[in-house]
């Protein structure tokens, strides 16, 4: 099944609204081209940024990301962002459930399951992070551990709203190391992946649901991991923080 691919650049805790507005530029400068048009391409700057980038992406191919988002339409919830607020400045998409949110500030399968399900409901496309840590796959957990989290994660998900959620495979022990999964060992857990899927959605919905590499994807690699039967773009980290890198990424991505 065709399935349009998908590169997200999650900036992380990086770029001022001046430096995002510089890169989203140069970015539109480099993919303005509409042979860019079968590939969709999101931008995801911290909150603070966010405004400046919606502004600068505006008439462009570019979209724009959140890196997390609340359960809650409002209340006492020091620091956190709703979805409505989101929609609302202009977002489209947003990342929830990201390896570094579990790690560090204690997402669980349940909150991710009641984030996404917060966007969901004001509008916003959703990607949804899984993955395991190098303990559990050099343990052969790999596929329990992906298992337990689709199945929390997407707890309640109907059919319907999965044709608006993109999924986020990254193997936790390949982020920011430089190490990365063999395509063949990617694509064999991507497959796991949209078994699960299937298993819970049906074949339809699994087959239309795009899954994304989130393991060290570079220019470099980036083709031969995308041109994987069940791999539908990347979620990139570093590469993503200087346009050169990234239209690099995204062109070998396409197969340019």
């Amino acid at each position: 099944m065709s399935r349009k691919v998908i590169i997200a650049g999650n900036w992380k805790m990086n770029k001022t609204a001046a430096e995002g507005c510089e890169l989203v530029n140069a970015l539109k400068e480099k993919l303005g081209c509409s042979c860019y048009d079968n590939v969709d391409i999101v931008v995801c700057p911290p909150f603070t940024t966010l405004g400046a980038v919606v502004e600068a992406a505006k008439g462009s191919r570019i979209k724009v990301g959140a890196q997390n988002v609340h359960w809650a339409e409002s209340g006492a919830f020091t620091g956190e962002i709703s979805a409505e607020m989101l929609k609302t400045s202009g977002v489209e998409y947003v990342i929830i459930g990201h390896s570094e949110r579990r790690q560090y500030f204690g997402e669980t399968d349940a909150t991710v399951n009641s984030r996404l399900k917060a966007a969901l409901n004001a509008g916003l496309k959703p990607i949804v992070c899984i993955g395991e840590l190098l303990e559990e796959r050099e343990g052969g957990l790999t596929e329990k551990v992906l298992t337990t989290q689709i199945r929390g994660g997407f707890d309640g998900i109907t059919g319907e709203q999965m044709a608006n959620i993109v999924v986020a495979y990254e193997p936790v022990w390949a982020i920011g190391t430089g190490k990365t999964a063999t395509p063949d060992i990617a694509q064999e857990t991507h497959a796991h992946i949209r078994k699960e899927l299937e298993a819970m959605f049906g074949a339809e919905v699994a087959g239309k649901v795009r899954i994304q590499y989130g393991g060290s994807m570079k220019a470099d690699n980036a083709r031969e991991l995308v041109a994987q039967a069940d791999i539908d773009g990347g979620l990139i980290g570093g590469a993503a923080l200087k346009a050169d890198s990234f239209a690099a990424l995204i062109d070998e991505a396409m197969g340019k």
